[in-house]
C-alpha cells in the first residue's frame, strides 16, 4: 500500500464546523479499515493533513472525494493530493 497526503486549506468556518462530526466519523471508519495512516489540523486551524493508505492514486482520490469535508459546499478552499514516501518514523 502506498501513502497519499491530502493537504487541505479550509474555507468557510461555519460549513466546516457543521460537517466536522461526519468528517471525524468518516476518518474513524477509515482508521478501522486500515485506510488512514494519520490526520490532524494545522495548529492555526487553517487546514489539515490527512495521510491515506491506498493501493494507488485513484483509490486515494476516491477516499478524499467521499470525505464529508469534500462533499460539503465551502468547507475546502483548496486541496492537494500527493503520494508520500515515509522515510523515518519515531516509535511510540
Amino acid at each position: 500500500m502506498a501513502k497519499f497526503a491530502a493537504i487541505m486549506t479550509f474555507g468557510d468556518d461555519a460549513a466546516r464546523l457543521e460537517a466536522r462530526p461526519r468528517h471525524r466519523e468518516y476518518l474513524q471508519r477509515l482508521l478501522a479499515e486500515g485506510k488512514l495512516h494519520e490526520s490532524g489540523p494545522w495548529a492555526d486551524d487553517s487546514g489539515a493533513l490527512i495521510v491515506y493508505e491506498a493501493a494507488d492514486e485513484a483509490e486515494a482520490r476516491g477516499l478524499l472525494a467521499e470525505d464529508p469535508y469534500s462533499r460539503a459546499d465551502g468547507v475546502l478552499a483548496g486541496v492537494e493530493l500527493r503520494e508520500w514516501t515515509l522515510l523515518f518514523r519515531a516509535e511510540g
